[in-house]
């Protein structure tokens, strides 16, 4: 047993330095319980016990649940880095392409978020594939309109990382919730997505909150189903 602990010991302190010394963003995700053994050399087992560790000392926020994820002609996404990033880290080559943006009062979205303003910042988007053009998602985010967002639709719909402008507001996401259906477009989505009028596009919703429970953006994404998919993950039996 003193060896696990020592071995765990030093993983913790290792990543505990990382992340205090700013070598990891806030709100930035670890990588997983497998990367993590195999960077440290030790059984999965060791690292979790150096996570557990991290989370009681605040440093970072563990949840169950995290075994679902998006995939791109096959490819796994990790969402909650964005589609521009998450597209690029498999090879794809992608743009994105700002239709609008501007400041909503959504009272229905609100009451579902259990946010006490209405008002929030919406901008949505298309994504196209660079090597043929093919619109392949069709998104609109929901920012709270706290300093560095609430400008955005005074600035129009310049080409923007949101990453970036979120980071700079300081909307860092910790955890949340992605719901994922199915539904048919309508004519203003199918003029966007350059396709016809009720074509079956997947619809995937994610909301963010920060550690602290602040809302920090709810996504709404049309995606096209000849590319992305839903990918489950689940172990043991009964």
């Amino acid at each position: 047993m003193s060896g696990i602990w020592l071995k765990h010991q030093k993983i913790s302190e290792a990543l505990a330095k990382e992340i205090r010394s700013g070598g990891r963003r806030p709100g930035e995700q670890l990588p997983g319980e497998n990367a993590l053994a195999e960077r440290f050399a030790v059984s999965r087992t060791t690292v979790r016990a150096a996570l557990a560790e991290l989370n009681e000392a605040g440093l970072i926020v563990t949840r169950s649940g995290k075994g679902s994820y998006v995939l791109f002609d096959g490819r796994p996404l990790d969402t909650p880095l964005g589609w521009a990033r998450a597209l690029a880290d498999q090879g794809i080559a992608s743009r994105v392409r700002t239709i609008t943006v501007e400041e909503v009062n959504d009272d229905a979205l609100a009451e579902r978020l259990g946010v006490e303003s209405p008002v929030f910042v919406r901008v949505a988007r298309i994504r196209e594939l660079t090597d043929d053009g093919s619109v392949v998602s069709y998104e609109r985010s929901f920012l709270p309109p706290v300093p560095g967002v609430r400008e955005l639709p005074r600035e129009g719909p310049a080409e923007m990382s949101l990453t970036e402008v979120m980071r700079q507001a300081g909307l860092h996401p910790d955890h949340g919730e992605q719901r994922l259906g199915g539904r048919r477009i309508d004519a203003r989505e199918a003029e966007l997505l350059r396709r016809e009028p009720g074509d079956w596009f997947l619809d995937v919703q994610r909301t963010s909150y920060a550690s602290d429970g602040f809302f920090v953006e709810h996504v709404v994404s049309l995606l096209d189903p000849g590319h992305f998919q839903l990918s489950l993950e689940f172990h043991g039996g009964p």
